[in-house]
């Protein structure tokens, strides 16, 4: 019998490409999100054929005014696994929403919980957490670093990680927590840097840098964090945390000229440094050989050909985009339990 998966954020870039990969290991997935299904260029799961995508049920539901309409979704297929990428996601938009962050990361959450934990049926929920729960870090050989939230963003994952271990540790509740290092690949929203980057290359127009692009990240490749997730849903143990990282730490600079040089542009020509963010880390170096070996997992995909095949993808669709898709509009539902 194939095993029941619900994905909560469905129509996330990340989620996305998970529903896709989960589908071609022959799951049944319900998906769940606050917006419609994405058109084409930036939804991969349209290119399945209908062999496997009649095994994904969509559900569109705003869960901070219908949750009653997600407990209803839970109740009818129990699942045996959620995987969880729900949430307020961008990280700047936390200063100006803070309590839609709060109402959305954290108060949301734990209504779920409640009702989650009166369920015999789930055997995993896997928590898509952040290394930004942990601030600025260097690499350390420990899977647990103090948390050092530096953002309402960061602030909300630490506060929910805190309470689903303390419900692990009470109440036995499936938690498995997974922090990522920054995810990209083809499909992703041009507001993310790498497409952007791409995007703006393209037209030969200049790119802002807040704090000149000196902060360090790890970017894991769509495929590399979706075999990831596979391993957290097949060999993962509850009430443990996990860590995903690439070996390849670049400044953010360093990825943007990669780009435009791809692009057959001057870097220094085109890139403007600007003033940096409030609160923003400088690095996020998280330690994951314990889940390298715990999981036998590891990333496959260089930054050099993970970005290779976003340029391809943005070829393929370049004349579909337009300005809009150049910004992030957060939604501001407002919670009503």
């Amino acid at each position: 019998m194939k095993k029941k998966i619900i994905i909560l954020g469905s129509n996330s870039f990340s989620a996305n490409h998970l529903v896709h990969y989960l589908l071609k290991k022959k799951f049944f997935i319900i998906g769940c999100s606050l917006s419609n299904m994405s058109e084409p260029k930036f939804n991969c799961i349209h290119k399945l054929p209908k062999s496997m995508t009649k095994n994904f049920k969509f559900n569109k539901i705003n869960v901070n005014k219908e949750f009653s309409k997600l407990e209803k979704l839970i109740l009818k297929f129990k699942p045996d696994i959620i995987v969880d990428f729900l949430g307020q996601g961008m990280v700047a938009e936390s200063w100006v929403y803070p309590i839609l962050t709060f109402n959305t990361n954290v108060i949301s959450k734990i209504k779920l919980y409640t009702f989650l934990s009166k369920q015999k049926f789930l055997k995993k929920y896997i928590k898509i957490s952040t290394p930004e729960v942990f601030g600025s870090t260097k690499i350390t050989k420990s899977d647990f670093i103090k948390y050092n939230p530096s953002t309402p963003y960061a602030l909300s994952h630490s506060t929910i990680e805190n309470y689903l271990l303390l419900l692990f540790k009470q109440f036995s509740f499936p938690v498995i927590i997974s922090r990522f290092a920054n995810f990209y690949g083809p499909y992703q929203k041009l507001y993310r840097v790498i497409p952007l980057a791409i995007h703006k290359a393209n037209k030969k127009e200049k790119f802002q840098l807040h704090g000149g692009g000196k902060s360090k990240r790890s970017f894991i490749y769509s495929d590399d964090f979706c075999n990831g997730i596979y391993k957290l849903i097949t060999k993962a143990k509850v009430g443990e945390c996990y860590q995903f990282s690439s070996k390849e730490y670049l400044s953010i600079r360093k990825i943007v000229e990669i780009i435009y040089k791809k692009k057959n542009l001057d870097p220094k020509k085109y890139i403007i440094s600007v003033k940096d963010r409030p609160g923003k880390d400088q690095d996020y170096k998280i330690f994951d050989n314990d889940t390298r070996v715990r999981l036998n997992w590891k990333n496959k995909t260089s930054i050099d050909n993970g970005i290779n095949q976003v340029i391809k993808w943005y070829d393929k669709y370049k004349n579909k985009f337009n300005k809009k898709d150049e910004k992030f509009k957060i939604s501001t539902w407002k919670i009503t339990f």
